[in-house]
């Protein structure tokens, strides 16, 4: 069996990386209205009392063992079923997995990673306001996109879907791709597309358990 490419290996490395992936969170001062002689402060509408609790707490603690192990070596032929536990510097807020593997001349990676926010509501949605590109997966979360792409490195094809699920105050991002390193060609689109959602589904799923 020939060797990777080491610019190819370095290519597939994951994008993920929770402890860069977070959202910085930041908060706002109290208004001083000791200094207005009359009439009501604007903020006295809002009582933070009314704010929504958010559904989720923490992602799931074990995340690689959200896929059931007959999904993993259905996706990621050879692959480990323990995955790699994906670091994190806040536990109760980010967690995630990955799985990679050649068989044969078949490469496979697969990760998950959980992005859980400590608000809900208008807040929880900004990321989802803002838009993660790709088309629309129905019925999964509260909302939920898949964006594809093919590269090429070294005449290597490599075929990726990323799905990311948003179901309140939580994110579930999958990061699916491989090739074959024989014929150099992709790996084929439906088969990566369909493997993506199938895990998005799972992972989400986890959130709940």
């Amino acid at each position: 069996m020939r060797s990777l490419p080491l610019t190819l290996i370095a290519r597939l490395l994951p994008v993920a990386v929770l402890a860069a992936a977070g959202v910085a969170m930041t908060t706002s001062d109290d208004s001083d209205t000791s200094a207005t002689p009359s009439g009501p402060s604007p903020q006295t509408s809002a009582p933070a009392s009314n704010a929504a609790a958010p559904r989720y707490t923490k992602p799931p603690g074990e995340a690689c063992a959200v896929l059931p192990e007959s999904m993993i070596k259905d996706l990621v032929p050879g692959a480990k079923p323990a995955g790699n536990e994906l670091k994190s510097s806040d536990l109760n807020r980010r967690t995630g997995c990955s799985w990679h593997a050649l068989d044969d001349f078949e490469y496979r990676w697969l990760d998950i990673a959980y992005n859980v926010k400590s608000v809900a509501g208008k807040q929880g949605e900004q990321g989802k306001q803002q838009g993660d590109g790709g088309s629309a997966v129905p019925g999964l979360g509260d909302d939920a996109s898949v964006a594809e792409k093919t590269t090429k490195d070294d005449d290597q094809g490599i075929r990726e879907a990323v799905v990311t699920v948003h179901q309140d105050n939580a994110t579930v991002t999958v990061t699916y791709n491989g090739g074959d390193f024989e014929s150099h060609k992709a790996a084929d689109s439906d088969e990566i597309r369909k493997g993506a959602i199938g895990a998005a589904k799972k992972a989400l799923a986890a959130l709940d358990d």
